[in-house]
């Protein structure tokens, strides 16, 4: 595996050879199968270099080197039609082709043809935008079905009509309010990435794919607010890494996503752009009468109700994943050092960390590749080096399950109806799939490591001087958490909460997160105790509930955050009227593994999502029109 250490070459290796548009019609048995145009002229490839950037059904049966299928493979298949498999020993001309033979007949025949033809990223028929993947948008725009600025547009209109507005008539109804601020350059950044797949092909899976970022990511053509009116002045002239790194692989950066102010809470509390002393709550597109929590709220709802094509959230203690699985989202924790948190207003850096937030594991993997990176900003991600795979898209692999031995601690099951039943059932899934379940009994130290509080109160002081110092626009006049107090213009059930930060000295600091402190110590403790169980039990990952119908289980997000470990967080079914919940409300089962092994969590998530499909669309906020 090599690191992803040059922003640039990274950029310039996702250059690929163009798919083309023209079809031709092949005759297979009884059927007629379209497949793309084996005399269409390909547009020249910008690198030559292999990145791989695709799941293995994409790569598999790739002939030509480039870890993709396009037209260029088709012809060379092409002109290998009739090659028989050799009785006995080697033979050059079948060796080139041999892996296309996916019927195993020996032969490769026009059914061979079209069953490659259908690894190409490249679909013609109607395109539908609600529940659209990035590889539906990919195969959409590749055959010009649509375009960037097309997708763009609908999700512009979409968050016009839906997410300030009450879609929801029922009791206690309330809208989305997910969305802070559209981008006006979003069309324009949507426009070239057109120009850019009209002159060199697909060259990113996020080419012209627009996202949503949480309004604590800086954004050089967006304020970034923090959900605070305090901020509302604050635009910088740089972006976050994690969004430069967005931009570089192509993605339009759609809109600013609401949160809860200063990403400290779980609910989505925000004052930009209300009257001082008021502010806006997101709702859950499911149930609008209930959070689609937090911090990073507005994400999970804007992903969930197709405000965007996929979203980036941050977690100190839960953030990305507490809004995943209260609206049915997959979202990834990635290891504290895997993606820079420099341009990220921070709460705690000592578990701060940004990750995706997507309908699928696909889209959670194929942007997780465009964020990771060694930034010289923010050191701790050198412990990354040589530990991430060119493309996390190659653990996509619907077997992963088999073989796998995953473990779970009892005491974080808890007593929910829905949670318990929905695990239950996830275990016995897990185990028709080919994984082995291990139940684990929780000891004091595993418990010590549960408890550990969240660095956000006596971290945050500290560490917002620092992003203050470095990023805050300097005409912003609110340049503390005493500036904020004074201003006025923030949550107002927050105050008490800034008040309390707004003591915490530097030796209070450092006895907490300095290098001997304790809340370091514990951290490193319960890494080294965490990967020990992994070891002992010869785990791949542990499982448990990402919590209840729009509730927390216990202290289970805990975990991650007070480990670094990373996590991933996948869908597994629905509150139902008879378990005396709330009726339709998600609830997500959460994989844990090694620091830096996302691929694994990838993996085996993605082989549970293939089992359960245990996702579903909002029915509030479906096409318009």
């Amino acid at each position: 595996m090599t690191a992803h250490t040059d922003r640039a070459a990274r950029s310039a290796a996702r250059r690929r050879t163009a798919v083309t548009g023209a079809s031709l019609i092949a005759i297979v048995g009884a059927g007629i199968v379209a497949v793309p145009s084996l005399t269409a002229a390909a547009a020249p490839s910008v690198d030559a270099r292999p990145a791989a950037m695709l799941a293995p059904y994409y790569t598999e049966l790739d002939l030509t080197g480039d870890e993709q299928v396009t037209e260029d493979d088709l012809a060379v298949l092409g002109d290998h039609l009739g090659t028989i498999r050799p009785a006995t020993g080697a033979d050059a001309e079948w060796d080139a082709v041999a892996a296309a033979d996916t019927d195993g007949d020996g032969v490769i025949t026009v059914a061979d043809l079209a069953a490659l033809s259908q690894r190409i990223i490249y679909d013609d028929g109607p395109f539908q935008l609600v529940e659209a993947s990035t590889i539906d948008m990919q195969a959409a725009m590749n055959a010009g079905v649509t375009t960037s600025v097309a997708i763009t547009q609908e999700y512009l209109d979409r968050i016009a009509a839906f997410d300030r507005t009450r879609i929801d008539t029922a009791t206690g109804g309330r809208p989305l309010n997910s969305i802070i601020t559209t981008n006006a350059a979003a069309l324009a950044a949507a426009k070239a990435a057109d120009t850019e797949r009209a002159v060199h092909g697909m060259t990113s899976m996020l080419l012209g794919v627009p996202i949503a970022v949480k309004d604590n990511y800086d954004t050089k053509d967006m304020p970034t607010t923090g959900g605070c009116s305090c901020w509302g002045a604050n635009q910088t002239d740089t972006d976050a890494t994690m969004v430069a790194g967005l931009r570089d692989a192509g993605a339009v950066i759609l809109a600013k996503a609401s949160l809860d102010e200063f990403a400290y809470g779980f609910v989505s509390e925000f004052s930009t752009g209300q009257p001082a002393g008021s502010s806006l709550l997101v709702a859950s597109p499911y149930v609008t009468s209930q959070s689609a929590g937090g911090s990073s709220g507005g994400t999970g709802a804007a992903i969930a109700a197709n405000l965007a094509g996929i979203g980036f959230g941050t977690d100190t203690g839960g953030s990305i994943r507490i809004p995943s699985t209260y609206n049915q989202l997959v979202g990834i924790r990635p290891t504290v050092g895997l993606a820079s948190r420099d341009g990220i207003i921070p709460l705690a850096l000592s578990q701060d960390t940004g990750g995706p937030i997507a309908r699928s594991v696909t889209d959670a993997a194929v942007a997780l590749d465009a964020v990771t990176g060694v930034d010289a900003a923010d050191p701790v991600t050198s412990a990354q080096s040589g530990k991430v795979p060119t493309s996390y898209t190659s653990s996509l692999d619907p077997t992963s399950l088999q073989g796998a031995r995953i473990g779970y601690v009892t005491s974080m099951v808890g007593t929910n109806a829905t949670t318990k039943r929905l695990f239950d059932e996830s275990v016995a899934k897990l185990t028709t799939a080919g994984a082995t379940v291990v139940p684990i009994a929780p000891t004091t130290a595993f418990n010590r490591v549960l408890s550990e509080g969240s660095g956000s109160t006596n971290e945050f002081k500290h560490d917002l001087d620092a992003y203050v110092a470095k990023h805050l626009d300097p005409d912003v006049p609110a340049r503390s958490l005493q500036g904020i107090l004074d201003s006025g213009q923030y949550v107002p059930s927050r105050k008490s909460t800034y008040e309390s930060r707004n003591t915490i000295t530097d030796a209070q600091y450092q006895a907490w997160a300095g290098p001997t402190g304790s809340h370091t110590t514990q951290l490193a403790a319960g890494k080294a105790l965490v990967t020990q169980m992994l070891e002992d039990q010869d785990l791949d990952a542990l499982v448990y509930p990402s919590g209840t119908p729009y509730g927390t289980q216990s202290t289970n997000m805990r975990l991650s955050p007070n480990t670094g470990m990373p996590a991933l967080t996948v869908p597994m079914g629905q509150a139902t009227a008879t378990d005396g919940t709330v009726t339709g409300g998600g609830v997500n089962l959460e994989f844990l593994g090694r620091s830096f092994d996302e691929g694994t969590l990838i993996g085996l998530g993605y082989s549970f999502e293939q089992v359960t499909k245990a996702r579903t669309a909002p029915t509030l906020y479906g096409p318009l029109g």
